[in-house]
């Protein structure tokens, strides 16, 4: 059965700015500007007002009004992220091998080494906009910064994805390199 009108609102703070064309939207904010092309989903995105924005199903099936939700919750990510921004901590786990992680070029490459005692070097690439460093206060831990939760979110679980055990009982080797917190960088009181 089809809607024939649905629709959810989302709430711009302060200091935010949205612009939205032909469907591209692009947020900034006190940390930085986000672009994102949803070009692809079939929906009205209109602001309401300076501080509000609308996104409108029309005669929508089940799975097209669920887009409504997903839309939003992305624009809102973007509005968080360039307000406070993204930070995911990452701890290094390991039974008798210890990981030595290296990061490389100024944040923008991690180099895995010694992971199950093998002697391949494995490395990943950050994505656009995210910084990752080691932290001198906790022994085994990367931290992940950024202002876009999708790369940020995406750049740890390619950490944690090159840190597979192969050819073994994962139930008994938990080796690996595991997101331990998600938080904003900017803390709310």
């Amino acid at each position: 059965m089809k809607d024939i009108y649905k629709d959810e609102t989302l709430d711009i703070p302060e200091g935010v700015t949205v612009e939205i064309k032909a469907r591209i939207i692009k947020v900034t904010g006190p940390r930085g500007t986000l672009e994102k092309n949803l070009r692809h989903v079939n929906m009205e995105i209109r602001k309401v007002s300076e501080d509000q924005i609308k996104f409108v199903v029309w005669h929508g099936a089940r799975k097209h009004v669920a887009c409504l939700r997903t839309v939003r919750s992305l624009i809102n990510n973007m509005i968080i992220g360039v307000t406070k921004g993204f930070r995911y901590k990452m701890r290094y786990v390991y039974a008798h091998f210890p990981i030595n992680v290296n990061v490389i070029e100024d944040g923008r490459v991690v180099e895995i080494r010694n992971f199950l005692g093998q002697k391949v070097v494995f490395k990943v690439n950050m994505l656009e906009g995210v910084s990752v460093n080691t932290q001198s206060t906790q022994k085994d831990e990367l931290i992940l910064e950024g202002n876009s939760l999708e790369n940020v979110s995406q750049s740890a679980a390619s950490i944690q994805q090159i840190c597979a055990v192969k050819n073994k009982d994962i139930r008994k080797f938990l080796d690996g390199i595991y997101v331990s917190e998600r938080t904003t960088i900017v803390q709310d009181e």
